[in-house]
């Protein structure tokens, strides 16, 4: 989808990704940051957020390999990478591609999370047709 056909929501969002800055919401009455940003908060319900700025850092939480019948090619070009969620700095969770695992790493990667190990993760920016898309890549 083309950025100037998107929902002033998620239109934010990415114009933010084309400058570089990765904006979210915060919640006015609990104060959860909701990333990427929704209207209403997922933590209390509250039906009032203002956008924030995150840093892009954070850590990951888990991951997966992509199997054959997920794998897709235009991932590919910007190098290995798996699916995991990863908790941003500023406390909220997501699953995105996170770019620097092997098949060859990930038994490593593993016994580090499994071990409580900080495994961090940073934000990447990668070109897609009409619009920028978030990725995260291991530090």
């Amino acid at each position: 989808m083309k950025l100037e056909m998107m929902e002033p929501i998620v239109k934010k969002f990415y114009e933010g990704l084309e400058q570089g800055k990765f904006y979210a919401r915060k919640c006015k009455e609990c104060g959860a940051v909701e990333f990427p940003p929704h209207l209403a908060c997922n933590a209390c319900g509250y039906h009032e957020t203002e956008w924030c700025e995150v840093s892009g850092h954070g850590r990951l939480v888990d991951f997966t390999l992509p199997g054959p019948q997920n794998d897709k090619p235009y991932l590919k070009e910007n190098g290995k990478y798996a699916y995991g969620a990863v908790e941003i700095d500023e406390g909220a969770q997501y699953t995105y591609v996170i770019y620097g695992i092997t098949k060859k790493k990930a038994p490593a990667i593993r016994a580090a999370l499994m071990a409580g190990e900080k495994v961090g993760v940073h934000a990447k920016v990668i070109d897609r047709p009409g619009y920028k898309m978030l990725t995260f890549e291991l530090d």
